[in-house]
């Protein structure tokens, strides 16, 4: 199993926001986190991915506990997880192979990786290679600042690619795209799971979309687990409890 969370906990300020989450991504899943505001959807992304620390729990990438490792160890078994943000982290100015070429950065001589044009021949050919597995590989020398929204998002899953991750997180990939680009990543996150044997894991805050593209959905109430479900199980019941605080604040 790629990934294995147990016992996620995690606070703020005194708040709980995270109380003994479980949950596991096999490889080929795409597994779907939904919640209302609030419920610790990104918390847990970005506890997974070290970006904010965890108070309590484990989490393991193929066994391998990452609380039990320390230097190279700890950053080799990080490197195997990827991060798409809502908010697209590429340089604008930069052509999407470069932003591409950034995600083997980590496996870069240092005096190589200072500029893009010194990027070894073998990291742009696979940059492309990932490029082209996204369908953007015609507009590898386009500058990313010059695509749309769910171009960008296409550019942003290539550079994991090029990380050779086997754990894509991504944190509503799709929030910010207009409804035909929101469907285009949705597929394109569900065939790089099937496909690649990817592990998958996204927040999204569209439940139709879950439903249609994840093979799970993990619903988060108030920083636990509600349900753990194959998406075809999840009905509109399951739905308005999850979303019940969202219409308490409304109301």
């Amino acid at each position: 199993m790629p990934l294995s969370v147990q016992g996620l906990g995690k606070s703020f300020n005194g708040r709980t926001v995270l109380q003994g989450v479980d949950f596991s991504v096999a490889p080929g899943e795409l597994v779907a986190f939904l919640g209302a505001n609030g419920s610790g959807k990104s918390t847990t992304l970005r506890c997974v991915m070290g970006i904010t620390a965890p108070d309590a729990g484990s989490i393991s990438i193929d066994g391998m506990a990452l609380d039990r490792l320390q230097g190279r160890e700890l950053l080799q078994a990080r490197q195997r997880m990827a991060m798409i943000f809502q908010k697209i982290h590429l340089i604008p100015r930069r052509t999407a192979l470069d932003n591409v070429c950034a995600g083997a950065l980590a496996r870069i001589p240092t005096v190589r990786s200072l500029t893009p044009l010194l990027f070894p021949a073998e990291v742009q050919q696979e940059a492309l290679d990932c490029l082209d597995r996204v369908g953007m590989a015609d507009r590898a020398f386009d500058r990313v600042g010059r695509l749309s929204g769910g171009q960008q998002q296409r550019v942003a899953v290539a550079r994991a690619l090029c990380q050779r991750a086997d754990v894509v997180l991504a944190d509503e990939p799709v929030s910010a795209l207009d409804p035909h680009a929101a469907e285009q990543v949705m597929a394109l996150l569900r065939e790089l799971a099937h496909t690649e044997g990817l592990a998958v894991a996204a927040v999204l805050h569209q439940p139709d979309l879950a439903l249609r593209y994840a093979d799970r959905s993990i619903g988060l109430l108030h920083g636990s687990v509600n349900f753990d479900l194959p998406s075809t199980e999840v009905t509109a019941e399951h739905l308005n409890t999850l979303y019940a605080p969202d219409r308490n604040i409304a109301a």
